[in-house]
Order: structure tokens, then C-alpha cells, then sequence
């Protein structure tokens, strides 16, 4: 091995050193009292990071609320504390272990603790953005439209000032139920035994309840939305601006963007890139909400 070949990998050693160390983990960090194995979270903060008062920006994994984990959070929690923010990342209870209620309800006890706790990190516990992919997508549009969840837990809305769903398909729930059930008429197959009609629990009544479009309406504290969606799935790329129509109609800012050259995958773990044009799209969206960092 010659020495510029050994100079060259010193140096490439050295850059994912430097990369690694820009940011801090504090790992499974409990939200529940002597909870559950999943009743933990993960926070990011910027390494040697001083001060206090900084935006918060709140994970949900997605994986059909039957798997996936925290550390499915590929670039952002780097790029998010570089640009002055702290990153947290949650797990929660999954199907079928759990009803969906619960599920949801988990969720909202961990954003509650990061309400109560974050500023240890320095977090600001006012300002909080709520972000989620695909199941989680659905579970954080939920918890920024439907305030029941956060009231259970002491929380006031106002807390909230961001929402970013990626692309979920579960805004709308009884027209995603219809879409998948009228074409399995039309065309024939075999239905799925476990899906969204089983998973948000066969009365019709939870479909409804369940859905973010639900319970958005004027006067109520919504934060502002960013809808970023796979635009080459119909259903996503649907319910995408279903939420964005409903949204805007109750005069809550809020923005639906399609990325074509990408997948459901892909929009997730692209965010943050540097030539990505959803990444662009999610700083346009948080920098004025955020302020002086």
C-alpha cells in the first residue's frame, strides 16, 4: 500500500470521526416509569453544544404500527442539530400487542415527557415540531390535529409550532379502507387479514376518529403542516392533499409537496441530503418558524 493510498483512508477515517462526533446520543432514555421495554426515546443534541432554548424536533418511525424502531432516523438527526435544533426519536408499544388507542396514547406520553424534561437537554419545551414517516406520519398528524391526546397528558397544544408528516397514507383512513376494498372488488385478490380496517379496528366509528382530517378546524391551535409525499403512489400523493385541502380550509398553513424520483424509502432516508429537494423544502418550511437559533 502506497502512502498516498494510506494518507487518502487516514483522512477518510478522520472526516466520519469528525462526523460522528458533531453530534451527542443519549440513548433509551425511559418516558414511562417502569414501562415497557419501548417506552423509551432517543435524543441527539449537537456535540459541545452550550445554552439552552433551542427548537425541538420530534420523531415517530413508521413501520405499519407493527414494527420499526427509533433508530430509523438515517441523516436527520445530524443535520437537524446542526442547524440549532435538538432531535428526539421515539419508540412506542406496536400492533397487535397493543389497540391503536394505546398506541397513540404512548406517543403523546413520550412528547409529554420531552415537554417536561427537554429543557435538561437544551431544549425549549415551547417549541416543538412533530415529524413521522409513513405509520408514523399518520400517528404525528394525529397529535397535532387531535388535542385530546396531549390534554390527557397536561400538554397544551400550543406547545406545538410544526408538523411534517412523510409520506402517509392514513390521513383519510375510511377513503384509504374504500380505495383498497373497491379495487379488490374490481379486480379480484385476496384481501390483506391484518390491514388498515383490522388495524384501526373494524368499527367504522374509530376510522373516523382515528383520522387527522377529522379533527382539524379553525381557532384550535393547529401548527402549521409541511406534507411531504412519494408523488409516483397514488394513494400517498391522495391523501397528501386531502389533509393539505382540509388544512387550508380551516385556514391552518399548511403545504403538500410530491418528490416523483424517489420511493416511499427513499423520502425518508434522502431527508437531508444536500441536493435533495424535499430537504430543501423542510428547511424553507422550519426556518421562519424557528426564528434567531
Amino acid at each position: 500500500m502506497n502512502c498516498r493510498l494510506i494518507a487518502a483512508l487516514a483522512l477518510l477515517v478522520l472526516s466520519f470521526g469528525t462526523v460522528a462526533s458533531a453530534q451527542k446520543l443519549t440513548a433509551d432514555v425511559p418516558y414511562v416509569e417502569n414501562g415497557h421495554e419501548r417506552h423509551v426515546l432517543d435524543i441527539y443534541t449537537a456535540e459541545g453544544s452550550s445554552g439552552s432554548g433551542r427548537p425541538v424536533m420530534f420523531w415517530i418511525h413508521g413501520g405499519g404500527w407493527q414494527v420499526g424502531d427509533k433508530s430509523d432516523v438515517a441523516l436527520k438527526p445530524k443535520v437537524l442539530t446542526e442547524r440549532g435544533f435538538v432531535f428526539v426519536s421515539t419508540n412506542y408499544r406496536l400492533l397487535p400487542e397493543v389497540e391503536m388507542d394505546v398506541l397513540i396514547r404512548d406517543v403523546a406520553k413520550s412528547l409529554a415527557w420531552v415537554h417536561r424534561n427537554i429543557s435538561r437537554y437544551g431544549g425549549d419545551p415551547d417549541r416543538i415540531f412533530v415529524g413521522g414517516h409513513s405509520a408514523g406520519a399518520q400517528l404525528a398528524a394525529l397529535i397535532c390535529t387531535d388535542d385530546r391526546y396531549l390534554k390527557e397528558q397536561g400538554v397544551p397544544f400550543d406547545v406545538l409550532q410544526g408538523c411534517v408528516p412523510v409520506d402517509g397514507d392514513t390521513y383519510d383512513i375510511p377513503k384509504i379502507i374504500m380505495t383498497a376494498e373497491h379495487r379488490q372488488a374490481l379486480y379480484g385478490g385476496r384481501m390483506p387479514t391484518f390491514g388498515h380496517r383490522q388495524k384501526f379496528g373494524n368499527d367504522p366509528e374509530k376510522h373516523v376518529d382515528f383520522s387527522a382530517v377529522t379533527h382539524v378546524a379553525k381557532d384550535k391551535g393547529i401548527p402549521p403542516f409541511l406534507i411531504l409525499y412519494f408523488s409516483g403512489n397514488p394513494e400517498t400523493r391522495a391523501q397528501a392533499r386531502r389533509l393539505e385541502s382540509v388544512l387550508r380550509d380551516a385556514d391552518v398553513p399548511a403545504k403538500a409537496f410530491g418528490v416523483r424520483d424517489s420511493n416511499h424509502s427513499r423520502l425518508n432516508n434522502d431527508l437531508g441530503k444536500p441536493d435533495d429537494r424535499a430537504t430543501g423544502e423542510l428547511y424553507e418550511f422550519l426556518d421562519p418558524l424557528v426564528g434567531d437559533k
